[in-house]
């Protein structure tokens, strides 16, 4: 009975291992995913981009990071006030990034211009000639003058005479070889000096689209236009030398609020021309000023300098757009 179940058993164990070796798993089937209509299978998806920021229109200027009004003007050329005026700000030290600013005058706007005036002239009254037989008739007054007259008198031999000799004494003349007349100049005394240092040379001056352009240093160029991202000239020079006028203009600017110019002093010399001169340790003039060419503007010096050494940046820009300043200053 026993050998007969252990019989049973290992066939119904061997039937069980035969069956299991002679099956095979179900095949996968691959289907692709159903995806909704119209969408893009995500590995044939376009990259995703920005749209670019909308262009400023015609005459205005957008509000970038770090942009400030006076950076703004600088830029288009054009004095920060006029800015304030033609976009009615309140505050020109608060715009935003995005910001459309009118860089152009609004159409119909007339840009104001200082006006030079001469003395007033004063109306008085013609004085009248005395009456005859008074004091006054018969000599000078402070407000009216008889003598010397001219006349004709009746020859003789006196009259003639008198005409042969000189009315009055020739000047002596002193072993100095001056006439007594001409005022010696005191011990230690100098000339006074010119208002505006303005170079004599002939080829000190060069005329540009009707400006006469000077230098504004006198020292030797040690940076020169777009090399690097320079945007003028870089003069050296010693700390507080003269800082000149390279040419006539109106002072737009004068302060330090724009960084990396140090002390800075902009000057509009027409509806075209701007010159700015930067990194200054003192400044001479004010806003709205009017400087002549040679005029001393500001001292040398080194604020806001990367080296920490004096210099003069320099930068000409026609129509707010930086320029070779070489190509306007004359030749040395």
């Amino acid at each position: 009975m026993n050998s007969t179940l252990r019989g049973l058993t290992i066939a119904g164990v061997s039937v069980m291992i035969a069956a299991c070796a002679g099956s095979r798993p179900a095949p996968i089937e691959e289907r692709p995913i159903p995806s909704s209509a119209g969408a893009v299978p995500s590995a044939q998806a376009p990259a995703t981009t920005v749209a670019p920021a909308p262009a400023a229109r015609a005459g205005f200027h957008t509000v970038a990071k770090g942009e400030t009004l006076y950076s703004i003007a600088l830029e288009n050329g054009q004095d920060w006030r006029d800015l304030v005026v033609w976009n009615k700000l309140e505050n020109p030290n608060l715009i935003r990034i995005g910001q459309e600013i009118r860089v152009l005058p609004p159409e119909g706007s007339v840009e104001t211009r200082p006006i030079l005036t001469t003395s007033p002239v004063q109306a008085r009254p013609l004085d009248t000639a005395p009456p005859a037989g008074t004091a006054a008739a018969t000599g000078n007054t402070p407000t009216f003058k008889r003598e010397p007259r001219g006349g004709v008198e009746a020859y003789s031999e006196e009259t003639f005479a008198a005409m042969k000799s000189p009315a009055t004494p020739a000047p002596a003349v002193n072993p100095a070889g001056l006439s007594a007349a001409e005022p010696t100049a005191a011990p230690g005394a100098t000339a006074a000096a010119p208002a505006a240092a303005v170079a004599s040379a002939p080829d000190a001056v060069r005329s540009e689209e009707g400006i006469e352009w000077s230098w504004p240093a006198n020292g030797r160029i040690i940076g020169r236009f777009g090399e690097g991202a320079n945007k003028g000239v870089d003069i050296a020079g010693k700390q507080g030398e003269p800082v000149l006028a390279a040419a006539g203009g109106r002072v737009v600017y004068a302060g330090e609020a724009m960084r990396g110019y140090g002390k800075l002093v902009i000057i509009k010399h027409d509806n075209t021309y701007l010159s700015a001169y930067a990194h200054n340790s003192r400044i001479l003039v004010q806003e709205r000023d009017t400087v002549k060419r040679g005029q001393r503007i500001a001292d040398l010096g080194d604020t806001d300098t990367e080296t920490g050494k004096p210099r003069l940046h320099f930068e000409v820009r026609r129509q707010g757009k930086p320029v070779d300043p070489l190509k306007y200053l004359p030749p040395r």
